[in-house]
């Protein structure tokens, strides 16, 4: 299985509008980071999880070709912004989309023209599948959704074989980290030092790993204040590091 980060960023990107900080400014292409997404590849079955509004050039970036079905984490702009951007892959047939009901609703609501009776021609179509914290499958990948908090808000991680991407939150119960038991690779949000209401600190996903404990950790949804990579990076733990875009791990 091949895993392809397509954006490590949190919801402003980096560099940020409007921001003059080093890190924005900086010359490190690991600096650079768009809206988080990862692309998964078997040699039967690719998928996409999460959508945002940096699609289309993700897409370019990476060379997606295939996609055999999108799961999406929350309904934020940042994760599912660039659902229109899937038109090209849903030529031939609907995408299909897995996600909590309440988040299906959001993005029915917002692209209405997808999901009309008679749908003007060119739409990007979708076979909606509502999902619970309950394993599904995709193809040949088999999922184990491992729910989180997003503040209050409920997020779908997941564990697919020995890889688990855990996006957008600051708790987890006991229970979903039962889930993560004997995984080796772990992703995890971790958008600064400083307090956030809704995502991890550096030092809540370094908890979380240390407890986990998988073979290697990547950290992502990552904002400017976390500091540039090339000083942030070499201080982390053995065997945790941070992700950039356009990295890519066999699991």
């Amino acid at each position: 299985m091949k895993i392809t980060f397509l954006g490590t960023g949190t919801s402003t990107g980096n560099p940020q509008l409007l921001c003059d900080c080093r890190v924005c400014h900086s010359k490190d292409a690991k600096d650079k980071r768009l809206r988080s997404s990862i692309y998964i590849e078997t040699p039967s079955t690719s998928i996409l999880v999460d959508c945002g509004p940096d699609f289309r050039q993700q897409a370019f970036r990476a060379n997606i070709r295939k996609i055999d079905g999108v799961i999406l984490t929350h309904e934020h702009y940042d994760h599912v912004g660039g659902l229109d951007d899937l038109r090209p892959y849903c030529t031939f047939s609907e995408m299909p989309l897995f996600a909590y009901q309440r988040v299906l609703s959001v993005v029915k609501a917002s692209m209405p023209y997808s999901f009309s009776v008679h749908p003007y021609p060119g739409v990007p179509l979708f076979d909606v599948h509502s999902i619970q914290n309950e394993p599904f499958s995709i193809g040949d990948l088999n999922i184990i959704p491992v729910e989180v908090f997003h503040y209050k808000l409920p997020v779908l991680g997941f564990r697919i074989g020995n890889m688990a991407y855990l996006t957008d939150f600051n708790s987890i119960q006991p229970s979903e980290v039962t889930k993560l038991a004997g995984v080796k690779v772990l992703i995890v949000d971790a958008l600064r030092e400083e307090p956030h209401i809704s995502h991890n600190t550096l030092s809540q996903a370094l908890s979380l790993i240390d407890s986990v404990k998988p073979d290697s950790a990547w950290l992502i949804h990552m904002s400017h204040d976390m500091g540039l990579h090339e000083e942030v990076d070499p201080a982390l733990p053995k065997g945790v590091s941070l992700s950039w875009d356009g990295l890519t791990l066999d699991c």
